[in-house]
């Protein structure tokens, strides 16, 4: 299983930006799928997770202005982060995180930068 996640990029405060992370080898739908980020000199943080139900839990500085989503018809298996309002202090890494029972998979990352 490979995941790839795209959308990263650069933005000033307040704007926006769309991730992506798909899978690749697999024709089983995940269980939950979430996002984690990586700021430089910190540790990994867990951003936000959806479960294969569609329940979604976010870290409480992203809550209202982050919204994680997936799509799973036809084997799609790609999962979706919606960012707006965007700060300075969202920047970091952003990974994707799959998970199958008992196994966990992660993408390579994709940088997302804010300026003020």
């Amino acid at each position: 299983v490979q995941l790839q996640a795209s959308g990263g990029g650069s933005v000033r405060a307040g704007g926006s930006l769309r991730l992506s992370c798909a899978a690749s080898g697999s024709i089983f739908s995940f269980n939950d799928m979430g996002w984690y980020r990586q700021a430089p000199g910190k540790e990994r943080e867990l951003v936000a997770i959806i479960t294969s139900g569609g329940m979604t839990n976010y870290v409480d500085s992203v809550k209202g202005r982050f919204t994680i989503s997936r799509d799973d018809a036809n084997a799609k298996n790609t999962m979706y982060l919606q960012m707006n309002s965007l700060k300075p202090e969202d920047t970091a890494v952003y990974y994707c995180n799959f998970r199958l029972y008992p196994y966990g998979y992660w993408g390579q990352g994709t940088q997302v930068t804010v300026s003020s």
